[in-house]
């Protein structure tokens, strides 16, 4: 996950970012696509999820910023407990 590429896609609006979560999800169940592009489809999803929940955050009321250090705070917890 890359915060510069979440901040940017949490521009978009809930639609737009579901919109384009399926059609990468449908993407990668296609045949035909190598180990590479299925990794780089997943680091792009990855990022996508984090801006779906950073921009949902912000609907709820959250400052950007506070909504994308929340999100960064919640990830880098992962694994330390």
């Amino acid at each position: 996950m890359k915060l510069p590429v979440i901040r940017k896609m949490s521009d978009y609006t809930l639609t737009e970012l579901n919109s384009t979560v399926n059609m990468l999800e449908t993407m990668s169940e296609t045949r035909g696509v190598s180990e590479k592009e299925l990794d780089v489809i997943g680091e792009i999803l990855s990022n996508l999820y984090g801006a779906l929940e950073v921009r949902e955050s912000i609907i709820s009321g959250s400052s950007r910023t506070d909504a994308l250090n929340n999100f960064m705070k919640k990830v880098t917890s992962i694994g330390s407990k």
